[in-house]
């Protein structure tokens, strides 16, 4: 099923009528004479609102009324009253997903090893300057780190995962691994060659050594397909050898959207994530899943699909420079859960010791046993999955019940 002379042919091309979407097309699918697009999850489907860095944000404030009272002298005297106004955070995320509550026992992901394909890292920011970082350019094959995308994607991603600043990531103190395989297409998107984005997620568990690969990526496949894509072979064979993924549900819902989450997190083994509000409801935008996807699999708990939603609405992060950035998607919620799990990972170390495929599902049953339901239910929704994700709740239930 993932034989490695399968990962050939897919191509990522920017749709027409919205150049931030992507479509991943395979030509020998039956099918894609016919058109076949898929939705690469990178952004939301609405523009990204740029905030203002404190250091360049400063208000003078004068206060006239005490020259009534204080007379010339004391008004000669006084000088202006200078603040610095800082950016809007998203603190609501981090202590709702229970990332907070982890790591108030001390956890900070030391000796998690946690990969991005994505479109790089920009270091320049102030909160990125003590990440643990091993980079590999998949255009160049240079080890320097950049950020070769549109609006700053991945050092977004980034962000959310290890910032140490005025903002603090989920999971500051892993290694971070950063494959930069998509770029700037000139339209005001990201792509990226499909087989590239494949040697990419290889390089992740293969070179790299990672210990979970974070997918903020991907596309939807087409119904007819005869075979797995590049990107979802490549995770099955990550996959294979022990290592987590966890990748975005996709970003289609909607009046339009298909019923499907996006591949690659539609492979079974993957921990597929949609988006939440500061609320706790789910983003509108956020895709829908189906038992039976259209990779022919039969799906059962916990595999169910998505399998959990985390924070992914208006999410503040790093940027170019020393720039903020806000953005909404299951990109952002799937750093979150991924940065959990590092968390999770650390605090019980054997779970990262060449692990099985029996025990990501043990895993994966855990994450599903703790999920906070979002309705009165208790079943999974096709909206949210099983729940909100509850981090220290997860933990303990891996304490619990898994046995690997």
């Amino acid at each position: 099923m993932w034989e490695g002379d399968e990962l050939k042919g897919v191509d990522f091309i920017p749709e027409p009528t919205d150049s931030r979407i992507l479509s991943a097309v395979d030509s020998s699918t039956i099918g894609h004479q016919d058109g076949w697009r898929g939705e690469v999850i990178g952004w939301a489907p609405e523009p990204v609102v740029v905030v203002s860095q404190p250091r360049r944000n400063i208000q003078k404030i004068v206060s006239a009324g005490v020259l009534l009272i204080l007379g010339l002298v004391i008004w000669a005297a006084a000088s202006l009253l200078v603040l610095e106004i800082p950016p809007p955070n998203s603190e609501w995320a981090f202590e709702d997903s229970g990332a907070r509550a982890l790591q108030d026992t001390g956890l900070t992901g030391e000796g998690v090893r946690v990969c991005m394909v994505d479109t790089g890292i920009d270091l320049s920011h102030p909160d990125l300057q003590n990440v643990d970082l091993v980079f590999k350019d998949f255009f160049s094959g240079s080890s320097q780190a950049t950020d070769r995308g549109t609006l700053s994607h991945g050092t977004m991603m980034a962000g959310i995962l290890v910032s140490d600043g005025y903002l603090n990531g989920v999971a500051p103190g892993v290694t971070l691994g950063m494959a930069a395989a998509l770029g700037d297409d000139g339209e005001g998107g990201n792509s990226g060659d499909e087989s590239l984005v494949a040697n990419a997620i290889e390089w992740c568990w293969r070179t790299f050594e990672a210990d979970i690969i974070s997918l903020s990526l991907g596309g939807i496949s087409d119904p007819d397909a005869t075979r797995q894509g590049d990107t979802a072979n490549a995770v099955g064979l990550a996959l294979a050898n022990g290592v987590y993924v966890v990748s975005a549900a996709g970003n289609d819902g909607g009046s339009e959207d298909d019923g499907r989450v996006a591949s690659p997190s539609n492979v079974r083994e993957v921990i597929s994530v949609g988006a939440l509000d500061e609320d706790g409801n789910v983003w509108s935008g956020s895709s829908l899943g189906s038992p039976e996807e259209n990779d022919g699999v039969n799906r059962s708990n916990p595999h169910l699909k998505p399998e959990i939603s985390a924070p992914g609405v208006n999410i503040i992060s790093t940027a170019a420079g020393d720039e903020y950035y806000s953005s909404t998607g299951t990109s952002d919620a799937t750093v979150f859960v991924s940065g959990i799990l590092a968390l999770i990972l650390e605090a019980e170390p054997q779970l990262m010791n060449d692990p099985d495929i029996d025990c990501i599902e043990q895993v994966k049953t855990a994450l599903m046993n703790s999920a906070q339901p979002l309705d009165s239910s208790q079943e999974h929704n096709s909206r949210w999955g099983y729940g909100a994700i509850d981090g220290k709740g997860w933990l303990s239930e891996i304490r619990s019940s898994v046995v690997c």
